[in-house]
């Protein structure tokens, strides 16, 4: 799927721009993000926030909302805002904004905050951390080519979705500056090399020999070996340790190393214009939730978050971080897809076997070093604290449920999306007798520049089948058919995220339309608006037979990360908040997931006897 595929048909109200190479060819004609019409965006808005508040609060937001569609100024406002997305220089009237409030503007930490991370499934040749981690780094190899030839076939969910983002993929890094952070994309050709990192030192081994040559898996392992064996047992300053720090704070410690010594500019130049960091940890993880710790936030020293990283341990086990400002998760899962799916079907060209002589010739890697003074160290100290009582505070866990998955729940003419958030729902209730403020991500690729949308899952309809639930007078027949119809809403709201036609994104636009002096509406003013953005349940499905498990960071302090993934027999949740009865929220999602399963069992069972009844009759 990743090679061009020229012969078939430029899709209906398409065209291909041949200069622009294979992966961008449609770029320029993808349609803009829309701008939805008022009218629509305050229906589904009163409709979502209705399952959260009582009668007397929904009254007051009624008339909140209504007051803001009269208005004169609601007007204005939707003609700025539909004025700035026809603007031929705004290819799309959300991305700057959205990139601005959400990543590069944001100061927190991106440990936690903002990183996501990938654990692979196993190498069954159990390799030793150099073998997979050389393995992993030659797979990487034909993938970067297809992006930075502009070869990679453009991904289509029916139409062809935008790419531009990809550049981001590869030699690049996040910047740490005031009031807002930046990005570098690098030469790949001129840069041509990984970083390592181990015991918190920094290791430059180029891709290719001296004379172009693109190193064997077992030349990039016996490299591998050298940097394992001159990192030795003792751990360095950790430096890395400085990019999980609040972002003004690493600004300003970035700025010390620069003045500290020119030999500073030149390692942090070296490992931030790498194709990509390789953490190789001193740990040896084996259940779920150690190896999505691991992978999430490790110990925070033997890292350098503001680039994607690959981390490999010492038992063979391996994961990748993705770092989240320039590019959601749907590239980097396909690059990892690539490479793990590419060397477990054997199709990566190796090289040839591995002999004691293997990179013999190479020019041993280079140690990146830094010369610290007493204001860095101090710098490094209150990073590695801040980091220990950040993290200290969370609590990961994972539900690998394994009593059904997306075969069970197609055989039920179902959608596994809707699906799981409906058990989400019902496991909220459970836990808190009420709905959860519950955001699911959808990609908005379709569009240029494109990125997301906000799925409210909860919905009067899933509301009404979590109470049917957990009424035991209820019938079955009952909450079957309530469950198809909250399943069919969720599926409604989901295509309209999809299409730009959300409501999360456009009362964003609407507000930052605002000028200087202007007054607040009243629908912001309301509190269902705060209530329900407030993302309780942060969800989303990324689905892959080649990882074993993923996950993020909680978005509000009282609330939960929660992704998922839904194979053929099972569904997987990995769980983050900050120490809230996690424990809990999985013992209530797998009692949902099984309940919701046997309800659907017993409807079907009395149906098919009604049937036969009838028949013999």
């Amino acid at each position: 799927m990743s090679r061009p595929k020229r012969a078939e048909a430029v899709p209906s109200g398409y065209s291909e721009d041949p200069s622009a190479g294979p992966m961008l060819r449609f770029e320029a004609s993808l349609p803009r993000l829309p701008v939805p019409p008022l009218s629509s965006t305050a229906a589904k808005y009163l409709e979502t926030v209705q399952p959260h508040l009582t009668p007397e609060q929904f009254s007051a937001t009624q008339a909140a909302v209504q007051s803001f569609l009269d208005s004169e100024q609601s007007k204005v406002l939707q003609a700025r805002l539909e004025e700035r997305a026809r603007d031929p220089n705004v290819n799309n009237w959300l991305a700057d904004w959205w990139n601005e409030v959400a990543y590069m503007g944001y100061r927190d930490p991106v440990v936690v905050n903002v990183s996501y991370f990938y654990v692979h499934v196993d190498d069954k040749h159990r390799p030793s951390q150099a073998k997979r981690a050389a393995h992993l780094v030659k797979a990487t190899l034909p993938f970067r080519h297809l992006v930075e030839s502009k070869q990679l076939e453009p991904e289509k969910v029916r139409v062809p979705l935008a790419m531009d983002s990809y550049k981001w993929l590869f030699h690049s890094s996040r910047y740490p500056t005031k009031p807002s952070d930046t990005a570098r994309k690098f030469d790949p050709w001129t840069h041509n090399h990984v970083v390592f990192v181990r015991k918190n030192k920094f290791f430059q081994v180029p891709l290719a020999d001296e004379n172009g040559r693109e190193l064997s898996a077992a030349e990039l392992e016996a490299q591998i070996e050298k940097v394992i064996a001159m990192a030795g047992e003792e751990k360095a300053a950790p430096v890395g340790a400085l990019t999980s720090e609040n972002r003004d704070t690493w600004t300003n410690a970035r700025e010390a190393l620069l003045a500290t010594s020119p030999w500073n500019a030149a390692s942090l130049e070296a490992i931030e214009s790498a194709m990509i960091i390789i953490c190789l940890d001193d740990s040896r993880p084996v259940t779920r939730e150690d190896l999505s710790w691991q992978c999430w936030v490790g110990d925070g020293r033997n890292r350098f978050f503001d680039k994607h990283q690959l981390i490999v341990f010492e038992n063979g086990k391996s994961g990748f971080l993705g770092e989240h400002s320039c590019m959601d998760g749907t590239p980097t899962l396909r690059m990892n897809e690539f490479v793990i799916g590419s060397l477990e079907a054997g199709k990566i060209d190796l090289g040839p076997a591995w002999t004691p002589e293997a990179g013999k010739s190479l020019q041993p890697p280079k140690e990146l070093t830094f010369v610290l003074d007493s204001t860095t160290r101090e710098y490094i100290t209150q990073a590695e604290k801040a980091f220990d009582e950040l993290v200290g505070k969370h609590d990961l866990h994972v539900l690998h449920y394994e009593g059904y998955g997306k075969e069970l729940i197609k055989k039920f003419k179902a959608s596994p999306d809707a699906w799981a958030q409906m058990v989400k729902q019902l496991a909220f209730h459970k836990m808190f007798a009420r709905p959860g403020v519950c955001y699911e991500s959808a990609q908005t690729r379709k569009f240029q520049l494109g990125r997301t949308e906000v799925i409210r899952s909860a919905s009067n309809q899933s509301k009404a089948w979590a109470e049917a639930m957990l009424d035991p007078s209820e019938s079955d027949e009952n909450r079957v058919a309530l469950f198809r119809k909250a399943m069919a809403r969720h599926v409604q709201y989901a295509a309209w995220a999809a299409d730009g036609q959300g409501v999360d994104r456009h009362l964003f636009g609407l507000k930052k339309v605002l000028r200087d002096g202007e007054p607040l509406p009243e629908i912001y003013k309301d509190e269902a608006f705060a209530k329900t953005s407030h993302w309780e349940l942060s969800t989303s499905n990324l689905s892959s037979p080649y990882l074993s498990g993923w996950g993020y960071g909680e978005v509000v302090p009282d609330g939960y990360g929660l992704s998922y993934s839904i194979g053929d027999d099972h569904i997987r949740w990995t769980i983050t908040s900050l120490k809230r009865r996690t424990a809990e929220l999985k013992h209530y999602l797998a009692e949902a997931a099984t309940e919701t399963w046997h309800m659907m069992e017993r409807a079907a069972a009395a149906e098919a006897k009604k049937t036969d009844e009838k028949a013999k009759l």
